[in-house]
Protein backbone atom coordinates (compact mmCIF):
# COMPACT_ATOMS: atom_id res chain seq x y z
CA UNK A 1 0.00 0.00 0.00
CA UNK A 2 1.13 3.63 -0.99
CA UNK A 3 0.70 5.79 1.89
CA UNK A 4 3.14 8.93 0.64
CA UNK A 5 0.79 11.79 1.69
CA UNK A 6 2.59 14.21 -1.43
CA UNK A 7 1.19 11.93 -3.88
CA UNK A 8 -2.06 13.41 -5.71
CA UNK A 9 -4.72 11.78 -8.29
CA UNK A 10 -5.40 13.78 -11.45
CA UNK A 11 -9.03 13.55 -12.74
CA UNK A 12 -9.46 15.17 -15.74
CA UNK A 13 -13.21 16.23 -16.47
CA UNK A 14 -12.57 17.53 -19.91
CA UNK A 15 -10.17 19.67 -21.50
CA UNK A 16 -10.55 22.93 -19.11
CA UNK A 17 -11.13 21.28 -16.13
CA UNK A 18 -9.20 18.80 -14.19
CA UNK A 19 -9.76 18.10 -10.69
CA UNK A 20 -6.67 17.06 -8.12
CA UNK A 21 -7.02 15.26 -4.90
CA UNK A 22 -4.64 14.68 -2.07
CA UNK A 23 -4.37 10.81 -1.65
CA UNK A 24 -3.40 8.95 1.32
CA UNK A 25 -2.92 6.18 -0.35
CA UNK A 26 -3.31 3.54 -3.18
CA UNK A 27 -5.02 0.25 -1.75
CA UNK A 28 -5.41 -1.72 -5.08
CA UNK A 29 -4.10 -0.75 -8.29
CA UNK A 30 -3.81 -3.50 -12.00
CA UNK A 31 -5.38 -3.81 -14.69
CA UNK A 32 -9.13 -6.35 -15.19
CA UNK A 33 -9.56 -7.68 -18.60
CA UNK A 34 -11.58 -4.99 -19.61
CA UNK A 35 -9.92 -1.90 -17.92
CA UNK A 36 -7.67 0.02 -15.70
CA UNK A 37 -8.60 0.14 -12.42
CA UNK A 38 -7.41 1.94 -8.96
CA UNK A 39 -8.81 1.32 -5.31
CA UNK A 40 -7.26 5.19 -3.68
CA UNK A 41 -8.45 6.51 -0.71
CA UNK A 42 -8.34 10.47 -1.12
CA UNK A 43 -8.71 13.31 2.22
CA UNK A 44 -11.85 14.95 0.52
CA UNK A 45 -13.62 11.63 -0.83
CA UNK A 46 -13.13 8.59 1.24
CA UNK A 47 -12.37 5.21 -0.62
CA UNK A 48 -13.07 5.50 -4.33
CA UNK A 49 -13.55 3.46 -7.09
CA UNK A 50 -11.32 4.48 -10.76
CA UNK A 51 -11.72 2.98 -13.93
CA UNK A 52 -9.15 4.01 -16.41
CA UNK A 53 -8.41 7.31 -14.80
CA UNK A 54 -11.64 8.47 -14.26
CA UNK A 55 -13.40 8.23 -10.46
CA UNK A 56 -16.31 6.52 -10.40
CA UNK A 57 -18.01 6.42 -7.32
CA UNK A 58 -16.48 7.90 -3.67
CA UNK A 59 -17.13 6.81 -0.81
CA UNK A 60 -18.63 9.81 0.88
CA UNK A 61 -20.68 11.18 -1.83
CA UNK A 62 -22.08 7.88 -3.89
CA UNK A 63 -25.20 8.21 -2.53
CA UNK A 64 -26.15 10.87 -3.98
CA UNK A 65 -25.34 9.66 -7.10
CA UNK A 66 -27.11 6.65 -7.21
CA UNK A 67 -30.29 7.71 -5.44
CA UNK A 68 -30.46 10.31 -8.25
CA UNK A 69 -29.87 7.44 -10.70
CA UNK A 70 -32.19 4.98 -8.99
CA UNK A 71 -35.30 6.18 -6.94
CA UNK A 72 -37.01 9.00 -9.55
CA UNK A 73 -37.75 5.60 -12.13
CA UNK A 74 -38.26 3.05 -9.37
CA UNK A 75 -40.64 6.10 -7.71
CA UNK A 76 -42.55 6.10 -10.90
CA UNK A 77 -43.51 2.71 -11.45
CA UNK A 78 -46.78 1.81 -9.62
CA UNK A 79 -44.91 -1.51 -8.49
CA UNK A 80 -41.40 -2.73 -9.66
CA UNK A 81 -40.71 -6.34 -9.72
CA UNK A 82 -38.61 -7.14 -12.47
CA UNK A 83 -35.46 -4.38 -12.82
CA UNK A 84 -32.15 -5.08 -15.11
CA UNK A 85 -29.54 -3.01 -14.65
CA UNK A 86 -26.59 -2.35 -16.95
CA UNK A 87 -23.03 -2.02 -15.17
CA UNK A 88 -23.25 -0.97 -11.70
CA UNK A 89 -20.27 -3.43 -10.60
CA UNK A 90 -19.62 -1.82 -6.66
CA UNK A 91 -23.09 -2.98 -5.93
CA UNK A 92 -24.70 0.34 -5.10
CA UNK A 93 -27.04 0.65 -7.90
CA UNK A 94 -28.54 -2.67 -7.00
CA UNK A 95 -28.74 -1.55 -2.88
CA UNK A 96 -31.15 0.98 -4.27
CA UNK A 97 -33.14 -1.00 -6.16
CA UNK A 98 -33.82 -3.20 -3.47
CA UNK A 99 -34.71 -0.89 -1.45
CA UNK A 100 -38.22 -1.26 -2.57
CA UNK A 101 -39.87 -4.26 -1.47
CA UNK A 102 -41.91 -4.88 -4.41
CA UNK A 103 -38.70 -5.79 -6.35
CA UNK A 104 -38.74 -9.75 -7.18
CA UNK A 105 -35.91 -9.78 -9.52
CA UNK A 106 -32.93 -7.53 -9.43
CA UNK A 107 -30.55 -8.53 -12.59
CA UNK A 108 -26.93 -6.48 -12.80
CA UNK A 109 -25.30 -7.26 -15.64
CA UNK A 110 -21.92 -5.94 -15.51
CA UNK A 111 -18.76 -7.17 -17.85
CA UNK A 112 -16.09 -6.94 -15.18
CA UNK A 113 -16.32 -9.04 -12.63
CA UNK A 114 -12.82 -8.28 -11.31
CA UNK A 115 -14.32 -4.39 -10.24
CA UNK A 116 -16.87 -6.47 -8.54
CA UNK A 117 -14.50 -8.00 -6.58
CA UNK A 118 -12.61 -5.30 -5.34
CA UNK A 119 -16.08 -3.46 -4.71
CA UNK A 120 -16.55 -6.23 -2.09
CA UNK A 121 -12.77 -6.31 -0.67
CA UNK A 122 -12.43 -2.49 -0.14
CA UNK A 123 -16.07 -0.96 -0.73
CA UNK A 124 -18.76 -3.43 0.98
CA UNK A 125 -20.02 -0.21 2.37
CA UNK A 126 -21.29 0.99 -1.29
CA UNK A 127 -23.18 -2.48 -1.77
CA UNK A 128 -24.35 -2.60 1.85
CA UNK A 129 -24.94 -7.03 1.53
CA UNK A 130 -27.14 -5.81 -2.17
CA UNK A 131 -24.69 -8.35 -3.43
CA UNK A 132 -25.96 -11.08 -1.75
CA UNK A 133 -29.27 -10.50 -1.67
CA UNK A 134 -31.44 -13.36 -2.43
CA UNK A 135 -33.75 -11.63 -4.77
CA UNK A 136 -30.46 -9.99 -6.79
CA UNK A 137 -29.13 -12.24 -10.06
CA UNK A 138 -25.89 -11.24 -10.51
CA UNK A 139 -24.16 -12.05 -14.69
CA UNK A 140 -20.87 -10.77 -15.42
CA UNK A 141 -21.11 -10.69 -19.22
CA UNK A 142 -21.80 -7.96 -21.60
CA UNK A 143 -25.13 -6.09 -21.19
CA UNK A 144 -26.32 -5.72 -24.44
CA UNK A 145 -25.48 -9.02 -25.49
CA UNK A 146 -27.38 -10.20 -22.29
CA UNK A 147 -30.67 -7.79 -23.34
CA UNK A 148 -30.57 -8.71 -26.99
CA UNK A 149 -30.16 -12.46 -26.10
CA UNK A 150 -33.09 -12.21 -23.48
CA UNK A 151 -36.74 -13.15 -23.85
CA UNK A 152 -38.11 -10.96 -20.38
CA UNK A 153 -39.01 -7.69 -20.26
CA UNK A 154 -38.25 -5.52 -16.94
CA UNK A 155 -40.27 -2.80 -15.52
CA UNK A 156 -37.41 -0.66 -14.95
CA UNK A 157 -34.42 -0.78 -16.62
CA UNK A 158 -31.13 1.26 -15.30
CA UNK A 159 -27.94 1.78 -16.75
CA UNK A 160 -24.99 2.93 -14.52
CA UNK A 161 -21.91 3.34 -16.84
CA UNK A 162 -18.38 4.39 -16.66
CA UNK A 163 -17.97 7.30 -19.20
CA UNK A 164 -18.15 6.17 -22.87
CA UNK A 165 -14.03 5.57 -23.76
CA UNK A 166 -13.70 5.00 -27.24
CA UNK A 167 -11.70 1.31 -26.47
CA UNK A 168 -13.85 0.97 -22.70
CA UNK A 169 -16.26 -1.84 -22.35
CA UNK A 170 -19.24 0.71 -22.47
CA UNK A 171 -18.72 1.82 -25.96
CA UNK A 172 -21.28 0.19 -27.81
CA UNK A 173 -23.57 1.22 -24.60
CA UNK A 174 -23.72 4.60 -25.78
CA UNK A 175 -25.33 3.41 -28.81
CA UNK A 176 -28.91 4.19 -30.53
CA UNK A 177 -29.01 0.34 -31.53
CA UNK A 178 -28.46 -0.26 -27.54
CA UNK A 179 -31.16 2.39 -26.82
CA UNK A 180 -33.97 0.54 -29.16
CA UNK A 181 -32.61 -2.94 -27.41
CA UNK A 182 -33.15 -1.13 -23.57
CA UNK A 183 -36.84 0.28 -25.39
CA UNK A 184 -38.04 -3.26 -26.65
CA UNK A 185 -36.83 -4.88 -22.87
CA UNK A 186 -39.62 -2.58 -21.54
CA UNK A 187 -43.16 -3.35 -21.33
CA UNK A 188 -45.25 -1.23 -23.77
CA UNK A 189 -47.05 2.17 -21.80
CA UNK A 190 -50.47 2.59 -23.23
Amino acid sequence: MDTDPDKWFQDKINENFLQLHRLDEVLYQGRTKYQAARIIRSRNLGICLVLDNKIQSSERDEFIYHEALVQPAMIAHPKPEKVFIAGGGEGATLREVLRHKTVKKASMVDVDDQVTALSKKYLPHHSNGALEDKRALIYHVDAREYLVNSKDNYDVIILDLPDPIEEGPAALLFTQEFYRTVKNSLPMMD
